[in-house]
């Protein structure tokens, strides 16, 4: 350890702004001393990484350092992030989702081939390689990531569930770009687009009966999961069987027939708006939720926000349990699919709100999945 290094571990609990230490990083690294980077954020790591009541000085110069590093081109700095981040373990497998989102972000996929030969865990490797994957690489002929994006020893791993190209569904998804200073990311929440219809309480809607059953409902709220359980949001997810077939034109008059908490409200000062949309449509919801920041927390990132819109998709699709992707993909095309909102008190309209609603391919069942968060 410097000089240096000693005397930044030394005197950090007592700064009162930690900028000062993010300047000495960003100097050394612009010299090309990537190594410097990582060895302060190992070494305050060491003194300050226990996990517990960890000070805001430590958090916030060891992320600028773990960001610096794995945000500036070079295939050294891939390396030294690697390293710091194998040195750092406390947040376990949120710091590798995290660092695969950077550095997926900032760099070519053959400056990352390192991560699957040197200092990264599986878990890693498996978030790296589907981040790349939402970015458009071609990971099954990428020369030091094919081999192991292609083993089948992974393929018992929960993202192994997950295609290594991405589906029509998907399409080009929208990706955050990232800085040592911070992260940028649209927030494509406002569900409803052009061709909207308004349609106010007591237009008479089929008869319907919920058949909702827990497990059920847990899998259409994957996406938005983390609103409730890390934020201050809060989420409706039912189903629910008709008598007569739905239509396109149905759906907005079924929604206000079947006493959602979501639509509480609606009536001749509050309008329900709806609009038909493509499955990609519903799909760019349910990612940006699930992988990208909420009110209060950091959402699952690239590749687990990947497999939780699908999750979401496959209960909303009424998939039958087990199905492969494939199968959910082919269920997801089959069903007719809207979104909605609605100024009502139950949605705090703020930044984060989604209406889904997708009927079955049999066009006797409604899966509605509302969600919205605040600060």
């Amino acid at each position: 350890m410097t000089d240096q290094i000693q005397k930044i571990v030394a005197g950090l609990p007592d700064l009162a702004d930690v900028t000062g230490v993010w300047a000495v990083a960003d100097d050394r690294l612009a010299q090309g001393d990537a190594v410097f980077a990582a060895d302060l954020g190992i070494a305050l790591a060491k003194a300050y990484g226990d996990g517990t009541g960890q000070m805001w000085q430590y958090k916030s110069v060891n992320d600028y350092l773990l960001r610096l590093l794995a945000t500036t081109a070079g295939r050294q700095n891939v390396t030294q992030a690697l390293r710091l981040v194998s040195s750092v373990r406390a947040d376990g497998t949120k710091l590798d989702r995290y660092t695969a989102s950077l550095l997926a972000a900032s760099h070519p996929a053959d400056d990352l081939a390192v991560a699957f030969t040197g200092k990264a865990t599986e878990e890693m490797r498996a978030c790296l390689v589907h981040e790349l994957v939402l970015r458009g690489t071609v990971v099954t002929e990428t020369p030091g990531i094919a081999e192991w994006a292609t083993s089948p020893h992974w393929r018992d791993h929960p993202l192994g569930w997950l295609p290594l190209t991405l589906s029509d569904v998907e399409d080009r998804p929208s990706m955050p770009s990232y800085s040592a200073r911070g992260v940028s990311h649209s927030m494509p929440y406002d569900p409803v687009g052009s061709g909207d219809s308004t349609i106010v309480a007591g237009t008479a809607g089929p008869s319907a009966q919920e058949t909702t059953t827990e497990a059920t409902a847990t899998a259409m709220a994957m996406a938005v999961a983390n609103w409730a359980e890390e934020s201050n949001g809060h989420i409706e997810a039912r189903v629910f069987d008709f008598a007569e077939p739905l239509d396109v034109r149905s759906v907005p008059s079924a929604l206000t027939a079947l006493g959602l908490e979501c639509l509480n409200g609606v009536g001749d000062e509050t309008a329900l708006s709806v609009s038909a949309c493509v499955p990609t449509r519903v799909w760019q919801l349910l990612f940006a939720a699930a992988s990208t920041d909420g009110a209060y927390n950091s959402g699952a990132q690239g590749a687990y926000g990947r497999l939780a819109a699908w999750q979401s998709l496959a209960g909303l699709s009424c998939t039958p349990d087990g199905g492969s992707f494939r199968e959910v993909e082919a269920r997801v095309g089959e069903c007719i699919w809207h979104v909605f909102t609605a100024d009502t008190q139950w949605f705090y309209r703020v930044a984060w709100d989604i209406g889904v609603a997708g009927v079955a391919p049999d066009h006797r069942r409604l899966a509605v999945l509302a969600a919205t968060d605040t600060d």
